[in-house]
């Protein structure tokens, strides 16, 4: 009885695998064992990035308004904590978008944040 190899299905596994490594330089994306470490490491890594990438994007969006703060004369904790008092729930992303591209209305925001501080002090 002639030995049974599985060709079809190892044929098709090798072959998907090879295909996720396509673009990769050299060997990377010809070579089935060199493929299948630097296909597992991209993806382990595309996982990672995934959820740095919404780290990133928080952290620069508190530099942008920690930056249109300091023009405005108050901290960014400051800021945030006068917001938080003066029940305004804007997320960092639209605090960002609104210091960039309305001054009139992130100085109105400013202003309710430090009238909301100074209502706590008095």
């Amino acid at each position: 009885m002639p030995r049974a190899t599985n060709a079809p299905a190892s044929r098709r596994r090798r072959k998907s695998r090879l295909d996720l490594a396509k673009g990769f330089y050299g060997n990377r994306s010809k070579l089935f064992r060199m493929a299948t470490e630097a296909v597992d490491r991209a993806q382990a890594m595309a996982f990672v990035h995934r959820k740095q990438k919404k780290r990133n994007f928080r952290r620069l969006w508190t530099v942008r308004i920690n930056a249109a703060c300091k023009a405005n004369d108050i901290s960014y904790s400051r800021f945030i904590e006068g917001l938080i008092k003066a029940d305004i729930t804007l997320n960092r992303k639209m605090l960002s978008e609104i210091a960039i591209y309305d001054e009139a209305g992130f100085n109105k925001l400013i202003q309710a944040a430090k009238a909301a501080k100074a209502a706590e002090i008095a």
